[in-house]
């Protein structure tokens, strides 16, 4: 940029500003008070603006792989595994862009994890978990009000997830409870809300089995039925066809799908 046009980009901001920025002094330039006011703000602003723009695009011998998917599938199952990716490929980023609802495919992420039936026109879809349908509580809650049988929910709060087809309508139907009137209860738009409502004892959850092993495991939650319903749906690992995963993106992705099969 030549000294003409930095003048001018100077006039420019005093113009918008309303002040002057700068004083001739009898060799260059110099600021005025409101200039070495502004000064620091620059700075720190020009500062953000290159922390921002490195966290977000990254330095050049770094490489992001983006997924997009469930923060439910991320906090529960996903995120207690990634440390080991993280050691085995150090030279890999993961960009994990959580989602609510399933996003049409636009060519800015790598990989998606959806949950549903595996079969989405144009997308290639491996299958990352065999879920059941788990009510879930807290041992708390079974204590101040035991649950027995399928019927005993009707003394409780149902916590639903808005968009699941196979809801607590679906699963009481399948036991013999229908009588259950399943309407009732605390929605949310989220697995992962529904499953801490459960922690605190504040309802029962219909659960996926993928994503509470291990709040089992620890005694957080108890399943207080043996019902096995497969669920129709599970969690997938989705690309677009058309596009040839990058040499990290296909290593997350064999990585990803391996830890999966583990589980079998």
């Amino acid at each position: 940029m030549t000294q003409g046009a930095v003048s001018q980009q100077i006039r420019q901001l005093e113009s918008h500003l309303g002040v002057a920025l700068f004083k001739r002094l009898p060799r260059g330039l110099g600021l005025t008070e409101e200039g070495q006011s502004y000064l620091p703000v620059v700075q720190d602003a020009i500062s953000r603006l290159a922390v921002g723009t490195n966290e977000i695009f990254g330095q050049h011998n770094r490489r992001h792989v983006k997924v997009r998917g469930s923060l439910s599938f991320l906090h529960y199952w996903l995120a207690p595994r990634l440390a080991d990716f993280c050691r085995e490929y150090p030279q890999i980023d993961i960009r994990y862009i959580s989602n609510l609802w399933v996003k049409e495919p636009d060519g800015e992420d790598d990989l998606e994890i959806r949950w549903g039936c595996g079969e989405w026109s144009g997308l290639h879809a491996q299958r990352l978990t065999w879920d059941i349908l788990q009510p879930v509580c807290s041992p708390d809650l079974m204590v101040r009000s035991p649950i027995h049988e399928p019927r005993d929910l009707m003394n409780h709060s149902l916590l639903h997830v808005l968009g699941y087809e196979e809801g607590w309508g679906y699963w009481l139907k399948r036991v013999g409870a229908d009588d259950v009137d399943y309407s009732r209860g605390l929605q949310f738009d989220t697995l992962i809300s529904t499953i801490r409502m459960a922690e605190l004892g504040q309802g029962v959850a219909l659960a996926r089995s993928s994503v509470v092993e291990d709040l089992l495991q620890s005694g957080q939650l108890i399943a207080p039925f043996n019902h096995r319903i497969e669920a129709s749906e599970s969690f997938y690992l989705v690309h677009e066809q058309s596009e040839v995963l990058s040499p990290d993106a296909a290593n997350f992705s064999t990585w990803l799908v391996a830890q999966a099969h583990r589980l079998l």
